[in-house]
């Protein structure tokens, strides 16, 4: 439920154990990834930007739609997770997929793209306007930009588990007091307006996973325990409550005690163009 990796409020670390999750998140909202790609109009072809690539999930699967006609940049300051990311293209061949370290807010590039894609990237940064408006500097006039990051206003479980409800609301508690907008894949269409897009669309995409589903209780727990040092530090909640060693298991049985469903956050997506009067 966060970001993959780059500067800004980034609480949940780069160690091998979040990158572990990362590469658990990104399989869970794979499907709404490509969606959201496809209704915004990436096609074969393209020359695409993907900020905050971290291992390059996202930077991969623009390079699956855009084809070896076309090519991918991904852009991270984590050199940890851009070595890997590149290890996994070499060992693909997909030599039309790169990477580049680099602070996202402040990076320019040499030639123009024809789109620019953030996933979970505007969650953690203080100023998203300005970094949207910062990177339209890097698309041709009429190029493509699209933002998808989460809202975490529509998780929750039917019927109601108040463990996984406790959760999500230490998770979000933890998000607003280190400086991060959990709920900001609502205001994706007002951001990228304020930054200079027009002809802007926005689409949000909801999955429901069920009581059987593993991958519910094991998202769920991993960003607690991601986030455990903040919710203590900041007194939301006491180590003795979140128990990490024991919180998984303790959310599969009650969802499953329940048979409850888990709504994980929204993946929100919102798209527009940069003028065909801007210069390049």
């Amino acid at each position: 439920m966060v970001s993959e990796t780059f500067e800004g409020n980034y609480v949940l670390g780069h160690d091998s154990e979040e990158l572990a999750r990362l590469d658990r998140q990104a399989a869970s909202i794979a499907g709404a990834t490509r969606l959201l790609l496809q209704a915004a109009g990436v096609a074969p072809g393209m020359r695409v930007l993907d900020l905050g690539t971290g291992l390059g999930h996202v930077a991969r699967m623009i390079g699956e739609l855009v084809g070896t006609e076309g090519a991918v940049v991904g852009l991270d300051r984590s050199g940890h997770a851009i070595a890997a990311a590149r290890q996994r293209c070499e060992d693909a061949r997909e030599s039309h997929v790169s990477f580049v370290e680099g602070d996202v807010t402040r990076w320019r590039a040499a030639e123009p793209f024809d789109a620019v894609v953030g996933r979970l990237i505007l969650f953690h940064l203080a100023e998203p306007s300005a970094v949207v408006r910062h990177h339209l500097e890097h698309l041709r006039p009429g190029g493509l930009f699209l933002a998808i990051d989460f809202d975490l206003g529509g998780a929750r479980t039917e019927p109601s588990v108040p463990l996984a409800l406790d959760a999500l609301q230490w998770i979000e508690q933890a998000f607003v007091a280190s400086g991060a907008s959990p709920r900001i894949g609502a205001r994706l269409t007002s951001i990228l307006r304020q930054a200079g897009l027009h002809d802007i669309n926005s689409l949000g995409v909801q999955a429901y996973f069920q009581p059987d589903n593993p991958m519910a209780a094991s998202l769920l727990a991993g960003v607690v325990k991601s986030l455990a040092p903040v919710i203590v530090q900041r007194g939301i909640a006491t180590a003795d409550q979140l128990d990490v060693d024991t919180i998984e298991d303790r959310l599969t049985r009650e969802l499953q005690r329940l048979n409850a469903v888990l709504l994980p956050p929204t993946v929100a997506g919102a798209w527009g163009r940069k003028s065909q009067n801007s210069p390049s």
